[in-house]
């Protein structure tokens, strides 16, 4: 065994700085899928967006890609960032510009000078993610599941190392959550190690992954019958 992708030790996470999880302690291996479940409010979310330096670490230690959160500085962010994807639940996609232009903004964002090279990579998540041929539509011309779709591939962009998802399915239909997590399943065969928030318990027993349920303050492995 190598060293952990992920690694927390005796984590105390926060949330409006109120502690939702006491003595979290988990290793996570490279390659991994990994789901946090629990009821609203369990927590399950402020580990993830701790994991993504968007809440600061109450106290403990957490490693991510290499990288000590508690000692990361501010001015360092988007450093780990960098080798993070990050998926949510409401998409968070730019109104005003297509799908097209939507990947390539962070693209540029991100030191992506060279246009035919932008262009290959963009081509490569949309083929990735099932959007081959949506290139100039809008993102409130896209269904919801094409919407997700498009999230998780700027997510991508950058070949993040892991990816985080925050109930991703959370807003979608049934059959839609099934097309989305038939992608994340893909993504997550070609090596990037994948952990997802989410209360949906079919979800779970559909695709398996190493599962630990957020509860009462505190975070386990569960063992889910499929």
């Amino acid at each position: 065994m190598g060293t952990p992708i992920i690694s927390i030790q005796n984590a105390a996470i926060q949330q409006n700085k109120n502690v939702v999880l006491e003595k979290v302690s988990l290793d996570i291996e490279a390659g991994a899928f990994v789901y946090f479940i629990g009821r609203t409010g369990s927590g399950k979310s402020s580990l993830i967006r701790t994991l993504y330096a968007a809440l600061p670490l109450k106290s403990g230690e957490i490693s991510v890609c290499d990288t000590a959160l508690a000692t990361l500085k501010n001015k360092h962010v988007h450093k780990l960032r960098r080798m993070l994807g990050i998926v949510f639940q409401d998409f968070k996609l730019l109104p005003d510009r297509n799908v097209y232009q939507n990947l390539a903004f962070v693209l540029r964002a991100t030191g992506w000078k060279n246009k035919a090279a932008r262009d290959a990579r963009i081509n490569e998540v949309l083929t990735l993610v099932n959007l081959e041929g949506k290139e100039r539509k809008f993102p409130q011309t896209l269904s919801g599941g094409e919407q997700q779709r498009l999230s998780i591939g700027r997510a991508l962009l950058n070949h993040p190392k892991v990816l985080l998802a925050d109930e991703p399915t959370g807003n979608l239909d049934p059959i839609t959550r099934w097309e989305i997590m038939d992608v994340l399943q893909n993504v997550n065969k070609q090596g990037t190690t994948i952990l997802m928030a989410t209360h949906d318990f079919g979800i779970i027993q559909k695709y398996p992954g190493k599962t630990y349920k957020c509860e009462e303050g505190m975070v386990a492995e569960v063992m889910v019958k499929r």
